[in-house]
């Protein structure tokens, strides 16, 4: 099912998606948690993206792992195999970082001011923000990878 698409291999074209929306999300996600005069802007930005950007690192994910499949069998070379680690890092924390920028936006817009409501969201904002850094470390890890794997030596 994640091996091809138009009869070309799937990955290639997919990775494009997390590599533009996974940082999006992170810049939403840590807007939305930091910045209170842009929350009015961009609750419905980040609300989309937190479930646009994990589809779209699963998708990937997918993707890669047929693609790695088909090309070398069970036996992954080294660098297909850190490739393919990153990338799973990556698919969980971008579920991760969309899950809590989720849960910020439906509590902040949530009715009351009492000191459990104030806890919950600043917790997690904070756990958003941390989330959002490491999406963007993997997001980086996992596209330096891919670009040597494909570009070195060339």
């Amino acid at each position: 099912m994640f091996e091809e698409f138009l009869g070309l291999p799937l990955h290639p074209l997919a990775v494009h998606a997390p590599i533009v929306l996974v940082p999006l999300l992170a810049v939403a996600a840590v807007g939305y948690a930091l910045v209170p005069k842009k929350r009015g802007h961009l609750a419905w930005v980040a609300a989309v993206l937190a479930v646009l950007a994990p589809l779209s690192a699963v998708v990937a994910k997918l993707s890669g792992d047929a693609f790695g499949k088909r090309s070398y069998g069970e036996a992954l070379p080294d660098v297909v195999g850190t490739h393919s680690t990153y990338g799973n890092r990556l698919m969980w924390a971008a579920i991760a970082t969309g899950v809590l920028t989720l849960g910020l936006v439906w509590a902040r817009r949530g009715q009351g001011s009492g000191k459990a409501r104030i806890w919950v969201t600043g917790a997690l904002a904070v756990l958003a923000v941390a989330a959002a850094a490491i999406s963007a470390v993997f997001i980086f890890q996992v596209g330096h990878s891919g670009a040597e794997m494909v570009w070195q030596g060339r």
